[in-house]
């Protein structure tokens, strides 16, 4: 499946300044092995075990914790949302 991902400010320098990616896949495991195979460095730097719970994704609008989370089936014509969380005081 082709699956279009929308890319946060802060991970466009490592895509090429692009915004939006189509990458293929089955689950947004898949897509998010495939967004780490073509962008390592970000990969590494952002979808790590530790940085991960400062990323959340969004399958059409909706959180893919309230769904299968990353064994969260797509389809064609998805949009994965990648936000970053933000926290203060």
């Amino acid at each position: 499946m082709s699956i279009m991902v929308r890319i946060p400010s802060p991970l466009r320098q490592y895509t090429g300044q692009k915004s939006e990616i189509i990458l293929e896949g089955k689950t947004v495991r898949e897509v998010l092995e495939g967004f780490k195979a073509a962008f390592p460095e970000a990969g590494d730097r952002f979808f790590s075990e530790k940085a991960s719970r400062y990323i959340n994704l969004y399958l059409n609008d909706q959180d893919i914790r309230t769904l299968k989370n990353l064994d969260t089936p797509v389809s064609e014509n998805d949009i994965l949302s990648i936000i970053f969380a933000i926290a203060g005081g």
